[in-house]
């Protein structure tokens, strides 16, 4: 596969993931190991993100998401929480224009409520003013917890038990695609490929329904130090992967070619 400027990559565009999903680790790190504070960090890492969208787009990939902010988050110091938000809200006002121009929509994937009012309407806006973007659909996920997203579907269901919407015939014959509509990732393409940085090998709650049979990648790089090679490696690595869904090898060589 070549790109515009005619760099060859290690895979080809039929077999990318559709959706890749990264847990963005070891901004602090990268920080302390330098003798910087925790916020020059992430403001190197808030590069890389912006860069990698551009990355994923030049290898035909429908959507990137990046675990910006998780839940869990909001119990660490609050100059760094509110470094952060003001962060955020720095580099969308920014890079908005850049955004337009490159094809790139902005969507969100959490609960925005909890956010400050000026970050929260700045993403708004970059959301409503990049919503006819058509290259890449880029998918922030803010205060988002894989725990809470399944909760508040099985507490929507619940209540439309409760108030009559779905009979205990339909509940008896819930298939686990009929759960997914009620998860707030309901309009989002399913997890392929999860990446994560920084030399940690789990999942910390993030796409916790997708990750079921998700192929999981893990990089020992601090996300500041992330680069294009290093991401098309991992996109590499799951186009040889074989994806089996609880089926054997066999049985996945002998289906027809869609």
């Amino acid at each position: 596969m070549l790109l515009g400027n005619g760099t060859s990559l290690p895979f080809t565009k039929d077999n990318v993931p559709s959706h890749v999903a990264v847990i963005m680790d070891g901004n602090g790190r990268w920080a302390r190991s330098r003798n910087l504070p925790r916020l020059e960090g992430h403001r190197r890492g808030a590069d890389v993100a912006r860069n990698i969208v551009e990355w994923a787009a030049d290898a035909h990939i429908r959507q990137i998401s990046l675990y910006a902010f998780s839940t869990e988050n909001w119990e660490r110091p609050q100059d760094e929480v509110n470094g952060l938000m003001a962060l955020l809200a720095t580099i969308l006002t920014a890079q908005l224009g850049n955004m337009r121009k490159k094809g790139v929509r902005l969507r969100i994937l959490g609960d925005m409520s909890a956010l400050p009012t000026i970050t929260r309407t700045v993403i708004q806006r970059t959301v409503a003013a990049t919503a006819e973007g058509e290259r890449i659909d880029f998918i922030l996920c803010l205060n988002y917890g894989g725990q809470q997203e399944i909760v508040d579907a099985a507490r929507t269901l619940a209540r439309q038990f409760h108030e009559g919407s779905i009979t205990e015939e339909a509940l008896d014959s819930f298939r686990p695609e009929d759960f997914r509509r009620l998860l707030w990732r309901d309009t989002l393409l399913p997890v392929d490929l999860l990446i994560r940085t920084g030399g940690e090998c789990r999942i910390s709650n993030f796409h916790l329904w997708d990750a079921a049979y998700a192929e999981l990648y893990f990089s020992d790089l601090f996300w500041p130090d992330y680069n294009k090679e290093a991401f098309y490696q991992a996109i590499a690595a799951y186009s040889e992967r074989e994806r089996r869904f609880g089926l054997t090898s066999a049985q996945i060589k002998s289906k027809p070619s869609p």
